[in-house]
């Protein structure tokens, strides 16, 4: 598998320098002069979709200008990152990125664009762990026990997530490769649809969003074996976090903002640095936790380093399980 050119893409985030620097200096002092939209590749109401929201919200009250979600889903989030890179480069078309992003440029050969390649990368705002859940009727109650029993009855457990190459179907392929056990994953239409299924009990396991898996959790429908993080969840502090019994699995979801290729690189930093200094906002704080996480401050240019890691990390997992596109 090919995986994206890092110093291309690094240069990339670097910042659009060829650009003429008195004219990019004096749009970057006028931006935003008029709204903002921040196209987001799923549907509303989904994590990626309430996070560019509250940041959108913070923007546009500082910043004197709407931003503003334009909700492009479908495609696998191809269709709305297509929308971004083919928006003018004037930093009036932003787009929310996530882990899915990085993803389907490992997936997806066909494509009419390439995320690494097309858009530069702007800002970082929430990491979030994602929460190992069976039905309360499984028999494992711990991640140890979970191992046992899937290896004493191999590919007869099937693990749910909202679709392939999303944050729940990676981490569900990341967990089988270090642990050696075999599961059957079962791709849903969304997520929703998928807990559906684990809550009726026609599913084995999935690893839910915080953000759904809380609720059913505390009222019982659901049983927390662990938490895909290297430290536990304050959320839920009695679960332990999945490093205590596989080491090395660190499956933490990420959203960000990303802007098409081309735009000026002070107008990526005015919306860097007012992305960080909303991130640092204790209300913000407050509101990323609540969705299960924590801020995710970073310059434009270490995003782009983590986006290159995470391509070469998922991009082992993806090889290894013989992942295809649906």
């Amino acid at each position: 598998m090919k995986l994206p050119h890092r110093r291309q893409f690094m240069h990339l985030a670097a910042g659009a320098a060829v650009l003429p620097a008195l004219p990019r200096i004096a749009r970057a002092q006028a931006y935003p002069s008029r709204p903002v939209r921040i196209i987001v590749s799923s549907a509303a109401g989904g994590a990626n979709d309430i996070v560019d929201r509250l940041i959108g919200q913070w923007l546009s009250e500082r910043l004197g200008q709407q931003f503003f979600i334009e909700n492009r889903p479908g495609g696998s989030n191809n269709i709305g990152t297509a929308a971004a890179v083919r928006a003018p480069a004037d930093g009036y078309t932003l787009l929310g990125i996530s882990g899915i992003n990085v993803v389907n440029t490992l997936l997806f050969h066909s494509l009419n664009f390439n995320f690494m390649r097309d858009i530069v990368p702007v800002a970082g705002i929430m990491r979030a762990s994602l929460v190992m859940t069976v039905h309360p009727s499984f028999p494992a109650k711990s991640v140890r026990d979970f191992i046992a029993y899937a290896k004493a009855n191999p590919g007869k457990l099937n693990f749910a997530s909202g679709g392939t190459g999303t944050g729940p179907h990676m981490s569900g392929e990341l967990f089988k490769m270090l642990t050696d056990i075999d599961m059957v994953h079962v791709s849903y239409r969304g997520e929703g649809l998928a807990l559906t299924d684990l809550l009726g009990g026609r599913v084995q396991v999935m690893f839910n969003s915080p953000i759904v898996a809380l609720e059913n959790i505390r009222a019982g429908n659901l049983y927390a074996l662990a938490v895909t993080s290297a430290a536990r969840w304050d959320a839920l502090p009695d679960t332990p976090s999945m490093s205590e019994f596989v080491p090395g699995l660190d499956a933490r979801s990420w959203f960000g903002i990303g802007a098409p290729k081309g735009t000026p690189a002070q107008t990526i930093d005015k919306l860097n640095e007012a992305v960080n200094t909303a991130l640092a906002d204790p209300n913000i704080k407050a509101r990323l936790a609540d969705l299960g996480g924590v801020p995710f401050p970073v310059s434009s240019t270490d995003l782009g380093k983590f986006i290159v890691e995470e391509a070469e990390r998922w991009g082992k997992v993806i090889k290894f399980a013989g992942i295809k596109a649906e």
